[in-house]
Protein backbone atom coordinates (compact mmCIF):
# COMPACT_ATOMS: atom_id res chain seq x y z
CA UNK A 1 0.00 0.00 0.00
CA UNK A 2 1.25 3.82 -0.54
CA UNK A 3 0.24 5.15 2.84
CA UNK A 4 1.53 8.82 2.66
CA UNK A 5 2.71 9.06 -0.44
CA UNK A 6 1.57 12.57 -1.95
CA UNK A 7 2.24 12.42 -5.65
CA UNK A 8 1.23 10.44 -8.59
CA UNK A 9 4.12 8.99 -10.80
CA UNK A 10 2.44 9.02 -13.92
CA UNK A 11 4.46 6.25 -15.18
CA UNK A 12 7.68 7.93 -15.52
CA UNK A 13 10.77 8.40 -13.73
CA UNK A 14 11.27 11.89 -11.45
CA UNK A 15 13.13 13.89 -14.24
CA UNK A 16 10.72 12.68 -17.41
CA UNK A 17 8.19 14.02 -15.10
CA UNK A 18 9.28 17.24 -14.08
CA UNK A 19 10.23 17.74 -17.51
CA UNK A 20 6.29 16.99 -18.66
CA UNK A 21 5.11 19.32 -16.21
CA UNK A 22 7.58 22.04 -17.14
CA UNK A 23 6.61 21.54 -20.80
CA UNK A 24 2.46 21.61 -19.64
CA UNK A 25 3.35 24.82 -17.76
CA UNK A 26 4.61 26.49 -20.69
CA UNK A 27 1.82 25.31 -22.64
CA UNK A 28 -0.58 26.33 -20.21
CA UNK A 29 1.14 29.82 -19.80
CA UNK A 30 1.87 30.16 -23.14
CA UNK A 31 -2.26 29.61 -24.46
CA UNK A 32 -4.27 29.77 -21.23
CA UNK A 33 -5.64 26.86 -20.88
CA UNK A 34 -4.49 23.42 -21.95
CA UNK A 35 -6.26 19.92 -22.05
CA UNK A 36 -4.79 17.00 -20.89
CA UNK A 37 -5.41 13.87 -18.37
CA UNK A 38 -7.49 14.93 -15.28
CA UNK A 39 -4.43 13.20 -13.27
CA UNK A 40 -2.05 15.22 -14.83
CA UNK A 41 -4.45 18.09 -14.50
CA UNK A 42 -4.37 18.00 -11.01
CA UNK A 43 -0.75 17.44 -10.55
CA UNK A 44 0.53 20.40 -12.77
CA UNK A 45 -2.28 22.62 -10.49
CA UNK A 46 -0.47 23.54 -7.82
CA UNK A 47 2.61 24.28 -10.01
CA UNK A 48 0.50 26.96 -12.26
CA UNK A 49 -0.43 28.53 -8.62
CA UNK A 50 2.52 29.16 -7.45
CA UNK A 51 3.87 30.68 -10.65
CA UNK A 52 1.03 33.20 -10.54
CA UNK A 53 1.56 34.07 -6.58
CA UNK A 54 5.29 34.01 -7.60
CA UNK A 55 4.38 36.87 -10.50
CA UNK A 56 2.33 38.72 -7.67
CA UNK A 57 5.49 39.29 -5.98
CA UNK A 58 7.37 40.74 -8.84
CA UNK A 59 10.97 40.76 -7.51
CA UNK A 60 14.49 39.40 -8.57
CA UNK A 61 14.30 35.84 -6.71
CA UNK A 62 10.76 36.08 -7.97
CA UNK A 63 11.64 35.70 -11.46
CA UNK A 64 14.26 33.67 -10.74
CA UNK A 65 12.14 31.37 -9.11
CA UNK A 66 9.29 31.22 -12.16
CA UNK A 67 12.56 30.87 -14.09
CA UNK A 68 13.18 27.94 -12.70
CA UNK A 69 9.69 26.08 -13.90
CA UNK A 70 9.58 27.91 -17.16
CA UNK A 71 13.00 28.41 -18.86
CA UNK A 72 11.89 30.41 -21.34
CA UNK A 73 12.86 34.61 -20.81
CA UNK A 74 9.66 36.06 -23.11
CA UNK A 75 7.18 33.49 -21.43
CA UNK A 76 8.45 34.66 -17.79
CA UNK A 77 7.70 38.43 -18.94
CA UNK A 78 4.50 37.69 -19.99
CA UNK A 79 3.86 35.74 -16.23
CA UNK A 80 4.76 38.69 -14.75
CA UNK A 81 3.68 41.62 -17.18
CA UNK A 82 0.13 39.94 -18.37
CA UNK A 83 -1.06 37.11 -15.86
CA UNK A 84 -0.10 37.78 -12.79
CA UNK A 85 -1.65 41.33 -12.48
CA UNK A 86 -4.87 40.31 -13.39
CA UNK A 87 -5.44 38.46 -10.32
CA UNK A 88 -3.45 41.28 -8.29
CA UNK A 89 -6.57 41.02 -6.09
CA UNK A 90 -7.38 37.18 -6.09
CA UNK A 91 -6.33 35.57 -2.82
CA UNK A 92 -5.68 32.08 -4.28
CA UNK A 93 -7.56 29.91 -7.16
CA UNK A 94 -6.20 31.25 -9.59
CA UNK A 95 -6.78 27.83 -12.17
CA UNK A 96 -9.88 25.35 -12.71
CA UNK A 97 -9.97 21.95 -14.09
CA UNK A 98 -13.16 21.06 -15.86
CA UNK A 99 -13.55 17.29 -16.67
CA UNK A 100 -14.47 16.65 -20.58
CA UNK A 101 -15.08 13.02 -20.40
CA UNK A 102 -12.80 10.30 -22.04
CA UNK A 103 -10.45 10.05 -24.36
CA UNK A 104 -11.51 8.60 -27.71
CA UNK A 105 -8.23 6.06 -28.48
CA UNK A 106 -7.28 4.51 -25.06
CA UNK A 107 -10.70 5.76 -22.71
CA UNK A 108 -8.61 8.04 -20.10
CA UNK A 109 -10.63 10.91 -18.49
CA UNK A 110 -9.42 14.23 -19.99
CA UNK A 111 -9.87 17.64 -18.67
CA UNK A 112 -9.58 21.19 -19.40
CA UNK A 113 -6.57 23.16 -16.93
CA UNK A 114 -7.37 26.76 -17.59
CA UNK A 115 -7.58 29.84 -15.85
CA UNK A 116 -10.71 31.19 -14.01
CA UNK A 117 -10.93 34.18 -15.89
CA UNK A 118 -10.46 32.68 -18.93
CA UNK A 119 -12.61 34.13 -22.33
CA UNK A 120 -12.82 31.38 -25.13
CA UNK A 121 -12.66 32.45 -28.56
CA UNK A 122 -13.27 29.82 -30.72
CA UNK A 123 -10.88 30.18 -34.18
CA UNK A 124 -12.46 30.31 -37.77
CA UNK A 125 -12.23 27.53 -39.62
CA UNK A 126 -10.48 27.64 -42.96
CA UNK A 127 -12.88 25.71 -44.40
CA UNK A 128 -16.12 27.43 -43.47
CA UNK A 129 -16.47 31.54 -43.50
CA UNK A 130 -18.76 33.34 -40.99
CA UNK A 131 -21.92 34.92 -41.90
CA UNK A 132 -20.19 38.54 -41.69
CA UNK A 133 -17.31 37.17 -44.03
CA UNK A 134 -19.45 35.58 -46.58
CA UNK A 135 -21.31 38.78 -46.76
CA UNK A 136 -17.54 40.69 -47.53
CA UNK A 137 -17.08 38.35 -49.82
CA UNK A 138 -20.29 38.82 -51.86
CA UNK A 139 -20.22 42.77 -52.01
CA UNK A 140 -16.53 42.30 -53.16
CA UNK A 141 -17.30 40.45 -56.27
CA UNK A 142 -20.20 42.99 -57.20
CA UNK A 143 -18.01 45.69 -57.21
CA UNK A 144 -15.77 44.09 -59.62
CA UNK A 145 -18.59 42.86 -61.62
CA UNK A 146 -19.45 46.89 -61.91
CA UNK A 147 -15.93 47.68 -62.57
CA UNK A 148 -15.74 44.87 -65.20
CA UNK A 149 -19.24 46.29 -66.91
CA UNK A 150 -17.67 49.70 -66.95
CA UNK A 151 -15.13 49.40 -68.81
CA UNK A 152 -15.82 50.53 -72.31
CA UNK A 153 -16.25 47.72 -75.34
CA UNK A 154 -13.30 49.68 -77.69
CA UNK A 155 -10.89 48.52 -74.74
CA UNK A 156 -11.58 44.87 -74.79
CA UNK A 157 -11.62 44.38 -78.58
CA UNK A 158 -7.95 45.76 -78.25
CA UNK A 159 -7.45 43.54 -75.32
CA UNK A 160 -8.36 40.30 -77.95
CA UNK A 161 -6.30 41.57 -80.69
CA UNK A 162 -3.18 40.87 -79.14
CA UNK A 163 -4.13 37.39 -77.35
CA UNK A 164 -5.38 36.41 -81.39
CA UNK A 165 -1.60 37.52 -82.93
CA UNK A 166 0.06 34.95 -80.23
CA UNK A 167 -2.43 32.46 -81.02
CA UNK A 168 -1.50 32.43 -84.70
CA UNK A 169 2.26 32.47 -84.36
CA UNK A 170 3.36 28.58 -83.94
CA UNK A 171 6.21 28.57 -81.12
CA UNK A 172 9.21 27.71 -82.67
CA UNK A 173 10.99 24.68 -81.31
CA UNK A 174 14.81 25.46 -80.80
CA UNK A 175 17.01 21.88 -80.50
CA UNK A 176 20.06 21.20 -78.47
CA UNK A 177 22.76 20.82 -80.28
CA UNK A 178 23.54 16.73 -79.93
CA UNK A 179 26.93 16.03 -78.16
CA UNK A 180 28.99 12.47 -79.05
CA UNK A 181 31.35 11.52 -77.00
CA UNK A 182 34.67 10.16 -78.97
CA UNK A 183 36.53 7.29 -77.17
Amino acid sequence: MRHGVATRKLGRTSKHRLAMFRNMLAGFFKAGRIITTVEKAKEVKPFAERIVTWGKKDGIHARRMVFWYLPDRDLVKHVFENVAPRFIDRAGGYTRILKIGARKGDSAEEAILEFVDFKFKPKAKKGKATAGEKAEKKAAEAKAEKKAAAKPKAEKKSEAKPKAAKAAKPAAKKSAPKVTKEK
